[in-house]
């Protein structure tokens, strides 16, 4: 298991860190880094920015993919707004977790709610090469929807 050099903000003093909840978790739990006394309500169709306390130095060659928690949405309506999120390796900032409310009601995030996870994912650059023409391939130009077309077709 490779090291992830973490530092908690003030915001973040005496929560714990994120961590795996079983040993086969692909993500870390990130945490609501609000004041104690304090909440954040996010209204139907609505988003806020929740704070987590953290800042963290991704390595080179990976970056920090912010993802929903399964069971906020299928409970509560409540997902990551940009998802998946990228926290790049040069990012030394504290991360925070664009959450939306599709639900019809209210809810509320207090300090230490489990907001959404995050996965360490390995990535690589390219050039980028302009050419006059792409390869082909079955299914082409085939967009949104169109495998299952292929799939028809092989069954046909």
């Amino acid at each position: 298991m490779k090291n992830l050099e973490i530092k908690i903000l003030e915001n973040g003093s005496g929560l714990p860190l994120p961590k795996y909840e079983t040993h086969g978790a692909a993500g870390l739990d990130l945490l609501a880094a609000i004041k104690e006394n304090k909440k954040i309500l996010i209204p139907p169709s609505k988003a806020e920015m929740i704070p987590t306390g953290i800042a963290i130095a991704v390595p080179n060659g990976y970056e920090a993919q912010i993802r929903p928690r399964s069971g906020l949405a299928s409970k509560n309506g409540i997902t990551v707004l940009n998802s998946p999120g990228t926290i790049d390796s040069d990012y030394r900032g504290e991360i925070l977790v664009m959450l939306i409310n599709h639900s019809k009601k209210d809810f509320e995030i207090s300090r230490g709610m489990r907001i959404a996870q995050m996965v360490i994912s390995k990535v690589e650059q390219f050039n980028l090469v302009s050419v006059d023409q792409l390869d082909t391939t079955e299914r082409g130009q085939g967009g949104f929807g169109s495998t299952g077309n292929l799939i028809k077709k092989d069954e046909g």
